[in-house]
């Protein structure tokens, strides 16, 4: 028996960067979902602002948070608007290659 005193402090110590690395994730897939969650209302946003005949980006702007505001682009095609957005990340590659968009279409009045 005294062969295994503090076999479990070792596995605890060994255990903790594997807990830690899964919390890391859990936290990055849900910042991830957060901010294609806002992605989409953005795009909406912008859609309907193209649609009254406003400019889309400002529209974009005021529908996100102000973290987002360094992370967004927008690109205006006619009656499409897309939002891509990059979510926050402890890693700034990682949150490019994570980045997430989202479209919105509108069709414009006739004579509009």
């Amino acid at each position: 028996m005294g062969d295994e005193r503090g076999q479990a402090s070792v596995e605890l110590i060994a255990g903790i960067p594997a807990l830690l690395l899964a919390g890391v994730v859990a936290l990055q897939l849900l910042a991830i979902g957060y901010s294609l969650t806002l992605a989409d209302g953005a795009a909406e946003a912008g859609a309907l602002a193209v649609v009254v005949g406003r400019d889309a980006e400002p529209a974009v702007d005021d529908a996100l948070p102000g973290w987002a505001e360094d992370r967004v682009e927008v690109e205006v095609r006619g009656g499409q608007v897309r939002v891509e957005l990059r979510p926050p990340s402890p890693l700034g590659a990682l949150s490019d290659r994570l980045a997430v968009s989202s479209s919105a279409w509108v069709r414009r009045p006739a004579g509009g």
